[in-house]
């Protein structure tokens, strides 16, 4: 009986300490299946404790980052504020610091090349960001199918011309031609001056009146060969838009690259003198050929690269350009080109501005879009592949600025790059840090004025649209939507007021494009060139 009793005692104990408590994740019925329902309510139980518990992780992880972010900075400070205790010790005086201050800080002063990736390539590897970027590629079938199927209803037949692109791009070999003489007068000439006065600098008994003349060389140049040539050839072979767009960019292109290899060279050369160098820092001539292909505008010797290049990824950057300029040709065909045709025609009302800028604004930002993603980071990554370019970033997230100070800032790192260390930051050193508000004048004014001659000569008349908005509404919403915004709705502000823009440029360059080409004048005067056509256009048909 005893035994019987412990054995009892076993079993009971045995079962007592298998049985599952009452809050188990998972219950078996009797016959041993698993309650699935209880399952699935557990699940969802979880799933809502794990969406609680996010907004949590993720401020954490903020707080942290941005903790991280700010001691890199103060560290940063704090080296810039001991490497500049360096270089002007309190026991100098106030001569030795005005020699000082003649000369500019060396290059690991200015931009900082690192290896990194261009954003969207990062953006692109998140499921939900590629799904974006699937809704585009839809959006160009459907202006092809919308296209193909208006042709064969109107026509019969499928019509495969593209006598837009034909058009546009046309008189290539002289485009070609004019390219090649440009950037080889780019090589020979900045290098062979910079070359000739660094070489005879150090012996030269008449130091100042050298460098004046071989700067005035040096600006002939930029003004006259790079400035003037270019324009003439445009003008008089009355080259199409995409045509005279090739010509003037790269012609800015290059005026700028040239600007920056003398302006980070020439310090060298004055402190290496001033130092009483044995030799003095010329770059070789491989150097600056790499600087002219590199996707940059600020010159360095060397650049972080790359191992290898991968020529897939190249060819796939190439095909998207591709792909862009033919979303732009469906998009002027179908959105553009049957609303403005007609338009010159039209008497002006203001019902009519309003309604073609609002109508304009979805081909804008189409536009806008394009243009970002083929030049920006297809065209400038595709480059920076072949040539192992290691810096990617060409832009950084304007999409996210709630600022238009920000959005400056952002949208093309390349050129605001160079304005904001040979334009804004020079402008600083010679007048002196209380003219700050004058500085980011002149950076407005510089950058609207090359923006307007830019679409000036391509389009071959002035119209003033891009120049008002930059030092109109430009300035006032710089001043007004600041970096202390920061909440989402200034980011709609910004975005709503983006779209307008981009509605404005389409719809009034559109209407004095056709009104150009509907009223053209038999013997125009230079100051027809300056008044608009589409004003009055209506009134001569």
């Amino acid at each position: 009986m005893a035994g019987e009793d412990c054995a009892r005692k076993r079993q009971s104990g045995s079962a007592t300490a298998h049985k599952p408590p009452e809050n188990e994740e998972v219950q078996r019925r009797p016959e041993g299946r698993v309650d699935v329902d209880h399952v699935i309510t557990r699940k969802m139980q979880l799933i809502a404790e794990a969406e609680q518990l996010k907004p949590v992780f993720m401020k954490e992880v903020d707080s942290h980052f941005t903790e991280f972010v700010n001691s890199l900075v103060a560290k940063s400070a704090f080296l810039d504020s001991s490497s500049s205790a360096s270089l002007f010790p309190a026991s100098c005086s106030e001569k030795e610091l005005h020699k000082a201050k003649s000369l500019r800080a060396p290059p690991e002063h200015g931009k900082i090349f690192t290896a990194r990736r261009s954003l969207l390539d990062e953006l692109f590897e998140v499921s939900h960001i590629r799904t974006i970027y699937h809704m585009f590629i839809a959006l160009l079938i459907v202006f092809i199918l919308s296209t193909l199927l208006v042709d064969f209803i109107d026509e019969g037949r499928l019509v495969l011309g593209f006598d837009l692109l034909v058009f546009v791009f046309g008189k290539f070999p002289v485009v070609f031609c004019t390219w090649l003489c440009m950037f080889c007068a780019t090589v020979i000439i900045p290098y062979g001056l910079f070359f000739h006065w660094a070489q005879g600098y150090c012996s030269s008994s008449h130091r100042v009146i050298r460098s004046l003349f071989y700067g005035m060389l040096f600006t002939l140049f930029q003004t006259v060969g790079l400035g003037f040539g270019p324009t003439y050839i445009a003008l008089s072979y009355a080259l199409p838009p995409a045509s005279r767009f090739i010509v003037i960019l790269e012609q800015v292109r290059l005026v700028m690259k040239a600007h920056s290899f003398v302006r980070e060279n020439v310090p060298r050369v004055l402190s290496s003198v001033k130092e009483k160098s044995s030799s003095v820092p010329i770059p070789r001539i491989s150097q600056y050929l790499y600087f002219l292909f590199a996707p940059t505008l600020i010159y360095r010797d060397n650049y972080p690269r790359n191992p290898m290049v991968r020529w897939g990824y190249v060819a796939t950057k190439f095909a998207q350009v591709l792909g862009s300029l033919f979303y732009a040709y469906y998009i002027f065909v179908r959105l553009c080109i049957p609303q403005f045709r007609n338009s010159s025609q039209e008497t002006f009302n203001l019902r009519g501005l309003v309604l073609c800028i609002f109508n304009s604004i979805l081909p804008g930002v189409l536009i806008l879009f394009l243009v970002f993603f083929a030049f920006l980071h297809c065209w400038l990554n595709a480059f920076a592949e072949m040539l192992r370019f290691a810096d990617r970033m060409f832009y950084k997230d304007w999409w996210n600025s709630t600022s238009y100070a920000n959005y400056y800032r952002t949208w093309n790192v390349v050129v605001h790059d160079w304005l904001y260390y040979y334009a804004y930051r020079d402008f600083l050193w010679f007048f002196g840090k209380k003219f700050r508000a004058a500085a980011m004048l002149s950076v407005f004014s510089v950058s609207a004025a090359v923006h307007e001659y830019v679409l000036s000569i391509c389009f071959g008349f002035f119209y003033p649209v891009l120049f008002c908005l930059f030092m109109c509404f430009g300035m006032v919403f710089n001043f007004i939507l600041n970096d202390r915004r920061k909440g989402p709705i200034w980011n709609v502000i910004m975005w709503t007021s983006l779209f307008l823009g981009q509605g404005v440029i389409i719809c009034l360059y559109s209407q004095e494009w056709y009104a150009r080409q509907y009223c053209p004048l038999e013997n125009p005067t230079f100051l027809d060139y300056l008044k608009p056509r589409s004003w009055s256009c209506h009134m001569q048909m």
